[in-house]
Parts: structure tokens; C-alpha cells; sequence
């Protein structure tokens, strides 16, 4: 991810532009070969966080493209623009001000058979679940979780290819699987360190219960092995979601429990109390050795514990209230936020 100041705007732009090229050269190369018109999705957001009495205001955007080239092939990409206005240190007032622009991920998926996805070019690093489900701001409710760069080799994304798909699937279960390699870059459009290691996980259709393994391998200077697991539940006739996972890297260890109700079954989805839902999650981490450069987890051992309430507006726009308290032996501080997202999908250009 790249952060620059205002007088610095024009280099970077010029990289960013670089890699925002590819978006353009699949729109006007699409009508040719696609037989499907390719989308523009993604979110935009405002948030606010108030750590231990310092408060950092953030305008978001996140531009999502799928672009489908024939039956088997599908360029996909999601970009980040973010502002952050932050309090200056050192009791001098005022505030700092800096632009982050980066590329998430930017990949073409070769679906070789039903069984069987190839995927070539910039990729999330398929660890535990939150790397790759929840950290579009349109989904996820928190905070990225404190064991969140244990497995994702520290950028959280690939540069190399990546073998995907569903195993087996049956009435009774759905496996599916993940393996990936890595080559190193110090690219600061794609920036990944070199790393192999993947993921398999199971689905219950009838308990709606999915449970999955994942391990991953740093191969660069000192190589180290992170393992991990997760769980979830959505059961059927309850809105309530269930998700959990765990994770241990070289030099710590920790997990995370979340859970969100949605308030639907009073009077409905669309009611008032319908569109309200309170989310709760409880988080530690445990320190076992020092950290090095490829540890971005606490330095000291850690609790936390979020709790959101989140309402639904019409249009797929949320609004977000969080209160967290932070408990270390480093000290223990609250954390409040406020955010407001929204959801928006339309085609590239018209379709036939």
C-alpha cells in the first residue's frame, strides 16, 4: 500500500495509473471476445476511530472489476483509495493528512474444469477466512482481527499462481481446496514475499456448518511455518452467523469469536427492528517469542472484545456504531468508531 502527502501526489498517481490501465485495456477489448458485460462493484465509505482519545477520520472508496472473456476466463481486481486525517503527535495540534493507493489483488481466473480454477497474477493469500471473505468494507462489520497477518505473509496478497476449487461435493458435503505459490516482489504495486501453502475445507449443507484447515510457509531469510483453523455456522432457521478461527505463526498465537444477530424475525427484514443487527466478537493473542518483520501482531499478550450495532438502510447503505476495550499489559485503552457504507454494483457499459 502506498501513502504519500498532497505535494507528492503525481508520481504515485502515475504508478497507480500504471496498474488502473489494465481495468480500461479489459472494458474496451471486452465487447469483442466477452459474452458477458463486465461489472463494476464495490464500496464507499466514511469512518471514524477514537483510540485512547485521538480521533482518525477516513473517506474510503473500494472499486471492485469482473470482466469475463469468453466462457473461461475472468479478470478480476479490487482497488483501495484511502484518506486518512490523523491528530499530529507531540501535543503541537493540528492534523496530519496522507493518500494511501494500492491494488488488493489483480488476477485472471482460467476455470479449466468444474472441479478446477487456475489463477495467475496479484491474489489474496487464501489463509484462515478473513483475508479472502470479509474485508471489503461492504461485508465485514470490525476490524481486521489481531491474528489477521499470521498465514498472510505480511501483505496479505500473492505475486505467482494458485490452483482452487471443489474436490467433492455430495448432499451431505462440499470439499474444496486452495494451494498457492508465491515469488517474492518488491513491487509497490504488488508487493508479496516468496511463500507457498494453501487451504481445504468442508461444508455441511444440512447443519449450514463449514469447518477448514489452512497452512502456510514463508520461504524467504529465516523460513517459518504459520498454521491455522476456522469454523462457522449459519443455521437455518435463525439469523444468526457463527464464525471463529485460530491461527499460530513463529512467534505468537491467538483466535477470534464473532457472532451477529440479525433482527429480522421482528416484523420482518424491513422493518425497523428488522434492519438492526448487533455483532459481539472476543479476540486474544499470545506472545511466545519477539516479533520480527514478519510479525505485525501485539508485543505483549492481548485481549480484546468489539461490540457493533449495525443498521441496514435501503439502498445497501449501513450505518455502524463500535465501542472495543483493548487489555494488555502495555496498557488497556477503549476504541469507538462510527462508519457509514455504501454498496454499489452497475455494468461497465450497456448490454445486449
Amino acid at each position: 500500500m502506498q501513502c504519500f502527502s498532497n505535494s507528492k501526489y503525481v508520481k504515485p498517481l502515475r504508478r497507480i495509473g500504471t496498474a488502473l490501465s489494465v481495468f480500461w485495456i479489459s472494458f474496451f477489448v471486452g465487447p469483442l471476445i466477452a459474452q458477458t458485460t463486465p461489472l463494476i462493484s464495490g464500496g464507499a465509505g466514511f469512518l471514524t476511530s477514537t483510540t485512547a482519545g485521538a480521533t482518525t477520520y477516513q473517506p474510503i472508496a473500494v472499486p471492485v472489476l469482473e470482466a469475463p472473456i469468453g466462457q473461461h476466463l475472468l479478470i478480476e481486481s479490487r482497488g483501495n483509495l484511502v484518506e486518512t486525517v490523523s491528530p499530529s503527535g507531540g501535543g503541537q495540534g493540528g492534523y496530519n493528512h496522507s493518500l494511501f493507493l494500492s491494488l488488493a489483488y489483480l488476477q485472471a481466473d482460467y476455470i479449466a474444469t468444474p472441479h478446477l480454477t487456475v489463477v495467475g497474477g496479484y491474489f489474496l493469500t487464501p489463509f484462515g477466512t478473513y483475508n479472502e471473505r470479509l474485508t471489503p468494507i461492504w461485508i465485514g462489520n470490525l476490524d481486521a482481527p489481531l491474528i489477521f497477518s499470521i498465514g498472510t505473509m505480511v501483505s496479505g496478497a500473492g505475486t505467482g499462481g494458485m490452483l482452487r476449487g471443489n474436490a467433492f461435493s455430495s448432499d451431505k458435503i462440499s470439499l474444496s481446496y486452495a494451494a498457492y505459490f508465491s515469488a517474492g516482489s518488491t513491487n509497490k504495486e504488488f508487493t508479496s514475499t516468496r511463500s507457498a501453502g494453501g487451504q481445504m475445507y468442508a461444508y455441511f449443507p444440512e447443519k449450514r456448518l463449514e469447518v477448514g484447515a489452512s497452512y502456510g510457509r514463508l520461504l524467504d531469510g529465516k523460513q517459518t511455518n504459520s498454521v491455522g483453523g476456522h469454523v462457522w455456522w449459519e443455521p437455518a432457521k435463525v439469523p444468526l452467523k457463527v464464525r471463529s478461527e485460530y491461527a499460530h505463526g513463529a512467534h505468537s498465537q491467538g483466535y477470534w469469536v464473532e457472532t451477529d444477530y440479525r433482527l429480522s424475525q421482528i416484523h420482518g427484514a424491513e422493518s425497523f427492528f428488522g434492519r438492526l443487527e448487533p455483532i459481539f466478537r472476543i479476540q486474544q493473542t499470545f506472545r511466545e517469542s519477539a516479533p520480527d518483520r514478519t510479525d505485525f501482531l501485539p508485543s505483549a499478550n492481548t485481549q480484546r472484545t468489539d461490540f457493533q450495532l449495525a443498521y441496514h438502510l435501503p439502498h445497501e447503505v449501513r450505518v455502524n456504531a463500535t465501542y472495543a476495550r483493548q487489555f494488555s499489559s502495555t496498557g488497556n485503552f477503549n476504541i469507538w468508531e462510527t462508519s457509514v457504507v455504501y454498496r454499489f454494483l452497475f455494468p461497465a457499459w450497456k448490454g445486449k
